[in-house]
Order: structure tokens, then sequence, then C-alpha cells
């Protein structure tokens, strides 16, 4: 496959992002595409709008698994590309459309010249939301398919391209999303006396919300809380009866989440106390933490090491989120970031990775496991 059907590929993906668990023309453009392949040594189950493809070795000891995520973003596109998003108010402004090309470039490169051993390609739903790794691992149609080694990569705007970050151990965050609908008695503003101001109690909400950080977490450790959107009130003299609060925690150990979130649970009842009101909490979606198999990266890093047409590059940790965990937490393996060279970050309306990286993850991802299925020794 040449880099410029990968590159129409990518651009094809780019056109139609889709919601979790809408990825309809998604998943009908990739089967397309998978259809076109040689079915010797393939066979391909759907799960939802995700897709699970099984390429069979020549003389399979292991099976191993690399995901892609597919789903796009509700972001108004911004970029100057000539094959913007077809879909109005979503982009895919994660990089899953690279994530899918490189998937489906590894999968082509492994049914031309089969390795030894088995491995099967999985292109996930909803890894924005609302999740589909968890899901998707407890689904009859990978049970029997389920690989003894992961890999998953993410593009990452700020390293150049052919760069490859990665370290030991925690890569990402745990993450949960944070809903909070205050509900009061709303009134005339001229008589607040009367009402329960949600506004108010919102507003003393966000600011003690902050102290949980700065008060109760180790300063040794990582935590954030973010409030990103507030809604309430209908008119600018009615007291608004409701008000919601919508966020994000991020934390890098598993006990930092449940101690913030028990000390929200706590404030939020004294706010129903000192406001008369009623609140409703949602934590959303909930991810676990990406998590590197140490000796396995270990080894990933050192036959980087050893490679002259990438540079390797040791990160930290990062506070972003995303449900690979989910299969790290079952299945020994690595996540690694992928240099996109993009002045805008993930998640941005500008964000224009580079397409020359595409052809540096599929040569890379590919060449690891054949290293890999040959009988790797440590390096």
């Amino acid at each position: 496959m040449t880099n410029l059907n990968l590159i129409d590929i990518r651009r094809d993906l780019h056109r139609i992002p889709e919601a979790g668990f809408q990825e309809f023309k998604t998943q009908r453009y990739l089967l397309d595409y998978i259809a076109t392949l040689p079915q010797e040594h393939i066979e391909v189950r759907t799960w939802k709008t995700g897709i699970l493809v099984y390429t069979h070795g020549t003389a399979p000891k292991r099976r191993f698994g690399y995901r892609a995520d597919m789903d796009g973003l509700p972001i108004v596109e911004e970029t100057g590309y000539d094959f913007k998003s077809e879909h109005p108010g979503y982009m895919h402004a994660c990089g899953h459309d690279l994530h899918m090309t490189i998937g489906l470039g590894v999968l082509t490169a492994m049914v031309q010249q089969r390795m030894e051993d088995d491995l099967i390609v999985i292109f996930q739903p909803a890894e924005e939301g609302p999740g589909g790794a968890q899901p998707m691992l407890a689904s009859a149609e990978l049970a029997d398919w389920m690989p003894e080694q992961m890999i998953g990569l993410h593009v990452a705007p700020e390293y150049p391209v052919g760069t490859i970050a990665v370290r030991q151990g925690i890569l990402f965050a745990n993450t949960s999303e944070l809903f909070i609908d205050l509900i009061g008695t709303g009134g005339h503003a001229a008589y607040p006396h009367r009402a329960n101001d949600m506004v108010v109690a919102g507003c003393q909400l966000v600011g003690q919300l902050q102290s949980i950080v700065a008060r109760n977490v180790n300063p040794l450790d990582s935590a954030v809380i973010t409030i990103g959107k507030i809604e309430g009130g209908t008119k600018q003299n009615i007291i608004a009866e409701r008000a919601r609060l919508e966020g994000t925690i991020r934390t890098l150990s598993a006990e930092t989440m449940v101690l913030i979130k028990s000390r929200i649970e706590a404030l939020v009842k004294g706010i129903e106390a000192g406001f008369d009101c009623r609140a409703e909490i949602d934590w959303g979606a909930n991810y676990m933490q990406v998590y590197n198999e140490e000796k396995l990266t270990a080894e990933f890093m050192s036959w980087l090491a050893k490679r002259d047409d990438v540079t390797l590059f040791e990160c930290t940790e990062a506070m972003t989120g995303e449900d690979f965990g989910y299969f790290l937490e079952r299945i020994p393996g690595f996540m690694f970031w992928l240099g996109v060279d993009t002045p805008y970050g993930l998640h941005h309306a500008k964000l224009e990775p580079s397409e020359a990286a595409i052809d540096v993850a599929v040569r890379t991802v590919t060449d690891y496991l054949r290293w890999q299925s040959a009988g790797a020794v440590t390096v």
C-alpha cells in the first residue's frame, strides 16, 4: 500500500467525523476497505460501530493486538483543509482519523506479508465518550480473540515528525467527568428573600471545589479539577431556580480519584444545607489510567533506540485521559505518543497533524510486531 493511498484514506476519514457509537459511515468506510484485502487469512467481526480484524500468522504462538479509536469531537472545524468535515459541528480534532489510517496501514502490511504470530486490529468506537473500551472488552465478539499483548498510540502535536515519546509506568491520568445540578427556588429579582438563587450557590461551589487540590491532595501528588461550563438562569431579572456545573477530574492515582470524589460529595452536601437546595452529581464517563507495563515498554524503548529512522524521547506522564487504559489493565502492553508537529493542541479547532507521521507509525508498529513475533531478544 502506498503512502499516497494512506493519505487519501486519512482525508476521507477526516471528512466524516462522528459521535461515539454513531460511527456508522466510518465503520462502513473501514469495512469497505478491509473487503478489498486478500481474505484467505483474515476474519472480520463487528461490535456495535467497532470492528475486529483477525490476521492469522504463519506459525502462531501468541496473539498481538493493535487498537485504533474511531470517533470525532463536537467541534466546529477551523482548519485550512480543502477536505474539511462534512458533518456540521463535528471534527476529527484528536487525531483519530490518523489512528484509524495507521491501523489500516498495519493491517495491510500484515496481510500482504504475514508474520509468524496472530494479530487482531481493533477499531474501537466512543473513546471520547461515553467510552468504548470497557464494554468492548466485555463483549462476546472479543472474548475468544483476546490479545496477549496490546499496543496503541496517540498523536502528539508538540513533537516533531519522527519522534516517538513513551515512558514506563503511568502515561495518562485517571479521569472522570463531573456534572453537578443545583435545584433551588426561582423568583423575581426584586424579592431575593423569597427565592434560593442557584447562580449564587453555583458560584460558591466553583470556588470551594478549587480548595480540594490545594488543601486535600498531597502536594507531591498530582490532580486537576476543572469546571469548564456553567449554565444557570433564564433572564437578567429572574432569580435562577437551577444551575449546572460541568467539568473534569484528573489524577495520577486511583486513590486520589476516590479522595477527590469524596470531598466533592461533602462540599455539595454543604451547599445543599447552606442554600436550602437540592443537588445531583453525575460522574459521567470514567477512564482508567494508561499504565505502560514496565518490561515490555523498556524493551520497546531499547529497540527504538537502535533505529535511525525515529527519535526516542522519554516523556513525563500527562493529565490527558484515554480509555485504552482499560485494555492495559487487563492485557500487558503500552501506548506511545507519535509526533505530528502542529502548533495547535489536541481538541483544537485548527489541529492539522502532519500526514508524514502516518508512514512513521505504520513502519514502526509493523517492524516492532515482526521483531516480537520472530522471537525478540532484549537489546
